[in-house]
């Protein structure tokens, strides 16, 4: 499931995910997403839940095909933060960071104000 959250700051788009992600989840996140990339300057938060468990039918090839939709928008992006306690999100994350545009951070979830604050900055 994809959450858009509603508590941001100004100019940032927060979501939540959790449990399997599939290609209906991405279809359901689309105007969210492209309300996103209207924006000269994208700063955004990503959850990753405590039971967040990957990508259920459809799922990968529909995120890599929003990828792929976000090409051409990829100077907007200034500020990615990705607040979760998965170790394994966290080395993710860091490793392939230099993919990420922008500037990227990796918060904890007991530190999400902190990546609020820090996305809004």
């Amino acid at each position: 499931m994809i959450e858009v959250l509603q508590d941001m700051p100004a100019g940032v788009v927060g979501i939540q995910v959790s449990g399997r992600i599939t290609a209906e989840d991405f279809h359901q996140f689309k105007p969210t997403l492209d309300q996103m990339l209207d924006s000269d300057e994208i700063r955004f938060i990503e959850v990753i839940g405590p039971d967040y468990e990957g990508f259920g039918p459809g799922g990968l090839l529909a995120d890599i095909k929003q990828g792929f939709s976000t090409l051409k928008h990829l100077r907007a992006f200034k500020r990615t933060a990705v607040v979760t306690d998965k170790e394994w999100m966290v080395h993710a994350t860091h490793a392939l960071a230099w993919m990420i545009p922008g500037e990227v951070e990796v918060f904890g979830l007991d530190q999400l104000e902190a990546a609020k604050q820090w996305a809004a900055g």
